[in-house]
């Protein structure tokens, strides 16, 4: 091997690029596999010749690396080396041996962190297909330390922790969760952190609470004059707080597409509060001339609302507008309206004990809807439109069939009873299931009832409050219904529906 060093020194004399002239750089240029050939080619023994050269070449990298000389990378060659110690031919040795080494720490760095990640991946899937409360914060989750073959070893013991966001209306699409039975034995319906969730934070009676769309957060409105929003799961905590009325918030409903809230007050204003801008107000109207008692937004097309008061009047508002487009003249206090699906009816009711139904476009009386004795004090329209809940002070809940063409000579299509309006004369509302199939209404007895549609039975009557029930809604996707009330708490609890 010596003399093959030799020879190879020769026949790159006429280059200048002799073995013991080159620099780490040349050295690195200089492929093995040529050396490899020579050899072969001299039938020379190449015993014990790789661990000399690697051990040389390893000494030359070290010594040029102190001097502050960086080092080239080279695609590997990993091959068998032969052959004895040739000075000339340590530092082009060395330098391979470098490189595969610097190439085999560069793989085994490439391939700890591709299953870092690939593991960083499977537990966030985990956790995104776990239908149970959010588990522990971060500093529970398995820690890792010393150097990168350690971190590698121990990969497969890390534990990702899903931190908690706060929820807007602006949040991803809440997903629907499926029955489970959780570690105390308890079959669960939702994702709440426990079957029974109790918001305090108002300071007087609470009149009114509605989902926002997505099911993420929740909105309610109380004696206080303050609107807030809380989140749906976690420890639901109140995370906004929308302020500017004079009076009492009365009524509330969420816009379609969840950005806004609009509220009904006694200071005779209508407003707009933008929750994705951190619940600033955005639009104020104040027209009426007596309490406002109760607000709804169209479902669909242009950003309008329409509000009862005790004026005797309810009127129509678009948000581009500073003033209302139109004004429906009634004899007596309205006190509940909503929008029809499509836009074009308006429902309006109170004191008359009636129903009246709006033509949007002539902004006339179309028809009426008689059969209760005593003042509606809410009402709710179906998820497909077809449909009319209304909730009276005479102790019964009336289902109305508001579609175009109907056939029947009346359109009460089921009257439920089982809740109670008391003296306190609250406007007790009323809800929707999310298929339509169960309502739910405010009861001056203290008790949250839940009736089946097709049948007229009385399902639930749940006890918790400590006062009148002014409002009682469904989750938009999950099984959980929520109520608000005089006593100033709010539930959430899980119902098997």
């Amino acid at each position: 091997s010596g003399r093959l060093t030799a020879d190879c020194a020769r026949e790159r004399e006429g280059t200048g690029l002799a073995m013991g002239q080159l620099s780490a750089a040349d050295v690195k240029a200089f492929k093995v596999v040529e050396l490899r050939a020579e050899l072969k080619a001299r039938d020379l023994d190449t015993s014990g010749l790789k661990a000399v050269l690697q051990k040389r070449l390893l000494e030359a990298v070290e010594s040029e690396l102190a001097a502050g000389t960086s080092a080239k990378e080279v695609e590997p060659e990993p091959e068998q080396q032969s052959g004895g110690e040739a000075p000339d031919q340590q530092k082009e040795e060395k330098a391979a041996a470098a490189e595969r080494a610097e190439e085999g720490g560069a793989g085994a760095k490439r391939a700890r962190e591709e299953e870092e990640e690939e593991q960083r991946g499977k537990s966030a899937g985990a956790t995104e297909r776990a239908a149970a409360p959010p588990p522990p914060s971060a500093s529970a989750a398995a820690k890792t330390g010393g150097d990168e073959d350690a971190s590698a070893r121990s990969s497969h013991q890390i534990v990702l922790a899903s931190k908690r966001q706060k929820t807007t209306a602006a949040s991803a699409s809440t997903s629907i969760v499926e029955a489970r039975v959780d570690a105390n034995g308890v079959r669960r319906f939702s994702s709440l952190d426990a079957p029974i969730m109790c918001c305090e934070g108002h300071k007087g009676e609470v009149f009114a609470m509605k989902f926002s769309p997505d099911g993420g957060s929740f909105a309610t409105g109380a004696m206080d004059r303050e609107v807030f929003v809380w989140n749906v799961r976690g420890e639901c905590d109140n995370f906004l707080v929308c302020k500017g009325h004079k009076s009492a918030v009365v009524d509330l409903h969420w816009t379609t597409d969840g950005d806004h809230i609009v509220t009904a007050s006694p200071d005779k204003t209508v407003r707009v509060w933008d929750v994705q801008a951190g619940g600033i107000q955005v639009k104020k109207w104040a027209e009426h001339q007596g309490f406002v008692n109760a607000c709804s937004p169209a479902r669909r097309g242009h950003p309008l609302f329409v509000s009862g008061s005790d004026d005797g009047t309810a009127k129509i508002w678009d948000q581009r507008r500073k003033r209302s487009i139109h004004t429906c003249q009634e004899t007596y206090q309205v006190t509940s309206v909503s929008f029809s699906d499509q836009t074009d009816l308006v429902f309006t009711a109170g004191l008359e004990n009636v129903v009246k139904v709006w033509d949007m476009r002539k902004y006339e009386v179309l028809y009426e809807l008689k059969g209760h004795s005593d003042t509606i004090t809410g009402m709710s329209l179906s998820h497909d439109g077809n449909f009319l809940l209304t909730n009276a002070a005479d102790d019964t809940l009336r289902v109305w069939d508001v579609r175009p063409f109907c056939s029947a000579q009346s359109r009460c299509t089921r009257v439920l009873t089982g809740h109670v309006h008391t003296f306190e004369k609250n406007l007790l509302k009323c809800a929707w299931s999310k298929d339509d199939t169960k309502v739910t209404a405010g009861s001056g007895d203290a008790l949250v009832n839940i009736w089946d549609v097709g049948t007229g039975s009385l399902l639930y009557k749940l006890p918790g409050h400590q006062g009148s029930v002014n409002e009682a809604v469904f989750h938009p996707r999950e099984k959980i219904l929520g109520s608000c009330g005089t006593d100033g708490k709010i539930f959430l609890g899980e119902v098997d529906l």
